[in-house]
């Protein structure tokens, strides 16, 4: 059985629009997860985005209301894998360095914060990000991500 993922992060939205129902209606709305991986900024989007099985993590931009309600990383356990779910921190170079240290054996670490899309295997542990969803993007494109979790994880980022 293959269990799918969608994955945002760095919404940076304080209140549902258009684009981001869009993009839920698109791209998650089928999945059996969803993943955000901090800057949500607003309750109004925790609550539009827990129509799924949903979990999510505080980032540096989020309000108190939403830092009261999300841990700052936390660890899941999808299929056989473990996946370590964290915003980061800090500047994006040297980012992929210091969130590995959060967290003890992961196969897979899902991160945002520096709004560059990111899908490789490093030492033998998966570091995918999604990129900015709706919010400012490094290469001009807004993206989210899909992860495919079964006997393997595949992840795939697409552009919005």
């Amino acid at each position: 059985m293959t269990i799918t993922v969608g994955v945002l992060s760095d919404t940076h939205l304080r209140t549902v629009t258009r684009e981001l129902v869009d993009i839920y209606d698109r791209y998650l709305s089928d999945k059996d997860l969803v993943l955000h991986c901090g800057d949500v900024v607003s309750k109004e989007i925790l609550d539009m985005l827990g129509r799924k099985d949903f979990h999510g993590v505080c980032g540096n931009m989020d309000t108190p209301e939403v830092r009261e309600l999300l841990p700052e990383k936390r660890t899941l356990r999808i299929g056989n894998f473990n996946l370590g779910l964290i915003h980061g921190y800090g500047s994006p170079d040297g980012l992929e360095d210091r969130i590995k240290g959060e967290f003890g054996k992961v196969d897979i670490i899902v991160y945002g914060h520096s709004h560059n899309a990111s899908n490789h295997v490093r030492e033998g542990v998966l570091f995918f990000n999604p990129g900015s969803a709706t919010g400012y993007s490094r290469s001009g494109r807004n993206s989210i991500g899909v992860l495919e979790i079964g006997t393997s994880v595949d992840g795939r980022i697409i552009e919005i």
